[in-house]
């Protein structure tokens, strides 16, 4: 599995490195790992749904 570091992915995704970092330590981003204090992410990881937009969806 390649991995890419946490910037790429907040780029890729439009969110900040800090976000992408939070969704990693929230177990959200599956295949992610901490080296050191960088967050890695699977090339192929896709970007976690916000629980919050999908409450107003529902109404």
């Amino acid at each position: 599995m390649n991995f890419v570091p946490s910037a790429v992915k907040a780029e890729e995704w439009g969110i900040s490195q800090r976000r992408v970092a939070i969704l990693c330590k929230e177990g959200r981003v599956p295949g992610a790992e901490l080296v050191g204090n960088r967050w890695f992410l699977p090339t192929d990881a896709v970007k976690p749904e916000d629980p919050r937009k999908a409450k107003k969806n529902e109404h």
